[in-house]
């Protein structure tokens, strides 16, 4: 089965000491480092937001972050201000061995909705383009990595099994904002039992030798 190593949103603004920290969110590099040498086909997401994009509660009188609202139609997280386009906060991070990807898939670039997956907007309203480039390189599975495990990684898994991929989590390669205690591990639990697979990175490694 022709596979992919697919890295969610790596980027410095996730990072300690980033706009919206994830706790231990660093230690996913080398874990993304260490994979990408096994893979045909690396796929990196960028979570790329237009400066006013409507999902930062900075946009929102009265709102902080994490508070919730409506967004064209759709119940909405309030976030700190993150990832803008071209911003140092946008990058990948600085230890992210760039070199090891060959494909970039931008995401969150329409102000007015958010893009948690790396495959289709929240409102599943416009593509990014992943399945079909996927699938222009036969890639029949995905192994996940990124940040973050109850955000990004989570809606990501889970369209790219809509999609038809198989998928396997790289239990060890992932770390989650966890606004509530245990959000990670709830929904590392639906990813698993949305038909993904979870391993850790050795476990990977070991079966693509």
């Amino acid at each position: 089965m022709n596979t992919a190593l697919l890295l969610v949103d790596i980027q410095n603004d996730f990072l300690p000491g980033g706009a919206l920290a994830v706790g231990e969110a660093d230690a996913v590099v080398p874990v993304a480092n260490r994979l990408m040498p096994y893979f045909d086909h690396v796929v990196a997401s960028q979570d790329w937001h237009p400066p006013h994009h409507l999902s930062f509660a900075a946009e929102h009188a009265g709102f902080e972050p994490f508070q919730t609202t409506e967004l064209d139609g759709l119940e909405q997280i309030l976030w700190p201000v993150h990832c803008v386009q071209g911003s140092p906060g946008a990058g990948f991070a600085s230890a992210l061995d760039v070199a090891g990807i060959d494909h970039v898939v931008r995401k969150g670039t329409d102000v007015r909705i958010d893009s948690y997956s790396a495959f289709h907007d929240n409102g599943h309203r416009k593509a990014t383009g992943l399945t079909e480039h996927l699938h222009g390189h036969g890639v029949e599975h995905v192994v996940v990595a990124g940040l973050a495990a109850d955000v990004c990684v989570r809606f990501t898994v889970m369209d790219a099994l809509a999609e038809g991929f198989a998928v396997t989590l790289v239990r060890d390669g992932v770390r989650g904002v966890d606004m509530q205690a245990g959000d990670t591990d709830t929904a590392i639990q639906a990813m698993r039992d949305a038909g993904a697979q979870v391993a850790d990175s050795a476990e990977v490694i070991a079966g693509t030798a």
